[in-house]
């Protein structure tokens, strides 16, 4: 049986898909749904930080059929009483009338989802089982196949730079030529270096340039890889980024010796302009300490620069 937490994370992550039903969700409306969402209780429960950093997940990019009957099935299975259900249907019906000129597709699929919760009084599987027999079992094999991007809420919070990476690629029907264990390695390198060339609040071509030729040098990756990574962890990765994950994830997929040499990288990074700055230095040791190496390993790297 769903308890109050459940049932107000699922309903929040279907309100959400409802509001990407005309395909779009400007930063303005992402504000508006996040102060609704704010307001959903049930017995005085509130979404803790980490289930609104799951939420932004379902914010970032659009939720399509599929996905949405998922979630209107998760939805379904976490309502069992009367009460639970009237609760559910108020609260789409309150979404529906939000803008003063809803869109004619947001409003016909929040009527859609508000049916299917009032047709299963006693949970999605028992309640349509028996109003849909066989449709049922049809519908449950399309949601099992359905797309679950929770299956990356790890990589959104851990590693942003190889989420964006991968949904950049699936958009664009594209493929690089790397294993994933080479590509999640790369995309925390350049989460790193982009943290790093970012303590100055301006990343100049010399800046970039050098990223690109480290990326090719250490990871033997093609030109137009390097490029496009770096890219990707400049516009995602800035000094106000948990580096605290990154680096986590960074020391379980590489040794004591890459490390090393990845931090004489950031070194050289932080020099480019002819300067190493104090900030820099300080960013640097944080991260080193981070990965896990130590004073000696922080003070070799340094040398390689002055």
């Amino acid at each position: 049986m769903a308890d109050n937490r459940t049932r107000v994370l699922t309903l929040a992550k279907v309100l959400i898909a409802a509001a990407w039903a005309d395909g779009t969700l400007t930063e303005e409306e992402k504000n508006s749904l996040k102060d609704l969402i704010f307001g959903l209780s049930t017995g005085g429960y509130q979404l803790t930080a980490q289930e609104w950093d799951l939420l932004d997940l379902y914010m970032d990019t659009s939720v399509e059929a599929d996905e949405r009957a998922r979630l209107v099935a998760d939805l379904q299975d976490a309502i069992r009483t009367p009460e639970e259900r009237a609760y559910v249907v108020r609260a789409l019906q309150e979404m529906a009338t939000a803008d003063a000129e809803p869109a004619e597709s947001e409003t016909q699929i929040i009527a859609e989802i508000i049916q299917s919760v009032e047709e299963s009084p006693t949970g999605f599987m028992d309640g349509l089982n028996r109003f849909l027999g066989g449709a049922m079992n049809r519908r449950s094999a399309a949601v099992a196949n359905a797309p679950n991007r929770e299956v990356y809420f790890e990589d959104f919070l851990k590693n942003r730079v190889y989420y964006e990476v991968q949904k950049q690629l699936h958009q664009n029907g594209k493929k690089l030529d790397l294993s994933d264990e080479e590509l999640r390695r790369l995309g925390l390198a350049g989460g790193l270096m982009a943290r790093v060339a970012h303590v100055n609040r301006e990343i100049d071509a010399h800046e970039k340039a050098l990223m690109v030729e480290r990326i090719m040098q250490y990871w033997q990756v093609e030109e137009e890889t390097a490029v496009f990574v770096t890219s990707v962890a400049i516009n995602t990765v800035d000094v106000t980024y948990d580096y605290y994950r990154m680096t986590r994830q960074f020391t379980r997929l590489t040794t004591v010796e890459e490390r090393q040499r990845f931090l004489a990288v950031l070194f050289q990074l932080a020099a480019s302009d002819g300067e190493l700055a104090f900030d820099e230095t300080e960013e640097i040791r944080l991260i080193s300490q981070s990965l896990n190496l130590s004073h000696a390993d922080f003070i070799a790297a340094k040398l390689t620069v002055v």
